[in-house]
């Protein structure tokens, strides 16, 4: 039963990551009063560097775990695709056999996404990790 629990779970956290794929989804990205914009990728590096992680860690199939640590497989995301971070922290910390977790890119706002959020991952043992969205 316990197998079969963890084939379900892995296949659920598959088709998640299938159906949110990057690739499929729109890429996100903000546009600061400096006139720079912010996107995903400026979030993970910056954190992923604090972290003593690897960015763009590739996976057998492809896939990139956006920062992979001795302990976490990290997917960053803006707050808005909370949902899409769940799918795809649970596909790479199965396949890499570490600790799923979410970087999540807030403001102010976001609250609705963070109770999303921490529904699930207290159900699921997802760490949340909160990146304040830089304001100048």
């Amino acid at each position: 039963m316990k197998k079969l629990f963890s084939l379900l779970f892995s296949l659920f956290a598959l088709v998640l990551y299938l159906l949110f794929d990057a690739n499929l989804s729109f890429k996100t990205e903000e546009k600061q009063e400096d006139g720079v914009k912010r996107d995903e990728k400026y979030y993970q590096t910056k954190m992923c560097s604090e972290f003593g992680g690897k960015t763009e860690y590739v996976l057998f199939d492809k896939a990139r775990v956006d920062c992979l640590t001795s302990e976490y497989a990290i997917e960053v995301d803006f707050a808005k695709k909370w949902a899409e971070g769940i799918g795809q922290s649970l596909y790479y910390a199965e396949i890499t056999k570490k600790k799923p977790a979410v970087a999540l890119i807030v403001e102010d706002g976001d609250e609705k996404y963070l109770n999303r959020i921490k529904t699930v991952a207290d159900k699921f043992d997802i760490k949340i990790i909160i990146l304040e969205r830089q304001k100048y």
